[in-house]
């Protein structure tokens, strides 16, 4: 057969797309999603920046309001809400994070958490003056990092990273030392999806003594997770992205119980202190992870994130990585067969086994091309300086969307050039 012979034999993009939704045993799920009132999306293809909400999570914040906040007022303190941060915490580290009960607890930013346990590690490693980040890390990482260094006299030792690959161990062996205090590094990066082989790079920190923080992102509820055994000591992730938390949903952070008697964050917050209703002179923390938390929990904005984490008990990390593999496979096959002819380059590893949800797509044009996609219904993402992100939720994207969004992508570089 010859090569215009095999393109002509390929089913159309949306015949593949249709028997892949036919055949994904995940595609009921999708109906758990809202949409807008106006139904004006197309194709969302940002679910790693912001997940769509649950139908069922409308349902819970409406009742919360009426029922908790109208009806039990402060007493819901006292009747729940003060422990939240403890059992959701716990949920997400049994259904997304393979750790044991009473490491993992909601509350704060992604970049506050960072923060606390950032300089957490710092004193757990006396005497170790450097810190190890990645130079494609995700901003918010390396300012925190380069933050820390300057408040406690460090040095920050930079790995070169290719932006469309990500740290191997290869990458990060000659960075190490009997210097280093803590490494920082992000298990699914930020711009090329690239999944980092979390197991082998702890065991190299460990190795020279070290302690590994990891941001958990852009991969929790994306990609399996094992910490306890791939005995990572500090982790930290955002929970609206494909925790479908809503917007400005808290963050999670995981102490590994081994260091939770040692850990003093840095925030001392009343209620992170033993016994804070003494109202006590001086700090003493409380016992277990209740000592990462500072002030007051963000109730709302736990609710959502209880209804994604029902999905995911339901259907399991098993099944929503097959389906993340699956999408970004569709995805990447789409762009080589009508982008690449138009000079886009695929910026992300190309073995879907080696990448997290999501997969980013190089274009000069990008940058103009896209408020033109979303004024068509077409909503990916923009990484600059010229990366097209595509963010595949793999509980409420469709292949059909895959299709859609590639499609309008070539449609406006073809009339473009």
């Amino acid at each position: 057969m010859t090569g215009d012979q095999a393109l002509r034999a390929t089913p159309a993009p949306a015949a593949r797309a249709a028997e892949l939704d036919a055949a994904d045993p995940l595609r009921a799920h999708r109906e758990k999603f809202l949409t807008g009132p106006d139904d004006d999306v197309l194709a969302y293809l940002d679910g790693n920046s912001l997940g769509r909400p649950l139908a069922a999570s409308a349902a819970r914040l409406d009742d919360f309001v009426r029922t908790q906040w109208a009806g039990r007022l402060i007493r819901g303190w006292d009747e729940g809400w003060l422990d939240l941060p403890l059992h959701v915490g716990d949920r997400i580290g049994r259904t997304c994070l393979g750790a044991a009960a009473g490491q993992t607890v909601v509350g704060d930013s992604t970049t506050v958490l960072l923060y606390k346990l950032v300089r957490a590690a710092v004193d757990l490693r006396p005497g170790r003056d450097e810190l190890v980040v990645d130079t494609d890390n995700f901003p918010t990482d390396r300012y925190v990092v380069e933050g820390v260094a300057a408040e406690r006299g460090l040095t920050v030792r930079w790995v070169e990273s290719d932006p469309a690959a990500g740290v191997e161990p290869a990458d990060l062996a000659p960075a190490m030392s009997e210097r280093t205090a803590l490494v920082v590094l992000s298990h699914v990066a930020y711009r090329s999806g690239h999944l980092a082989p979390a197991r082998e790079l702890t065991r190299l920190v460990h190795d020279a003594g070290a302690l590994v923080l990891w941001d958990l992102s852009h991969a929790v509820a994306s990609v399996p997770v094992e910490l306890d055994a791939w005995e990572v000591d500090l982790a930290v992730g955002c929970t609206y992205k494909y925790l479908n938390g809503g917007p400005g949903a808290p963050a999670f952070a995981y102490v590994a119980a081994r260091h939770l008697d040692a850990f003093r964050q840095p925030v001392q917050g009343w209620l992170g202190r033993a016994d804070p209703f003494a109202m006590a002179a001086g700090y003493t923390p409380a016992p277990g992870i209740r000592r990462v938390l500072s002030g007051t929990p963000p109730v709302l904005s736990m609710l959502a994130l209880q209804d994604m984490l029902d999905l995911l008990e339901e259907v399991g990390m098993p099944a929503v990585r097959t389906k993340s593999a699956l999408l970004t496979a569709f995805a990447a096959d789409l762009a080589r067969e009508q982008l690449a002819p138009l000079g886009v380059v695929l910026a992300s590893p190309a073995d879907p086994a080696r990448r997290g949800a999501h997969l980013t797509l190089e274009h000069p044009a990008f940058r103009a091309l896209t408020p033109r996609l979303w004024a068509q219904g077409v909503i990916p993402d923009f990484r600059s300086p010229q990366g097209l992100r595509l963010g595949l939720s793999p509980l409420s994207t469709s292949f059909a969307e895959v299709a859609t969004g590639v499609a309008a992508v070539r449609d406006l570089l073809a009339e473009q050039a």
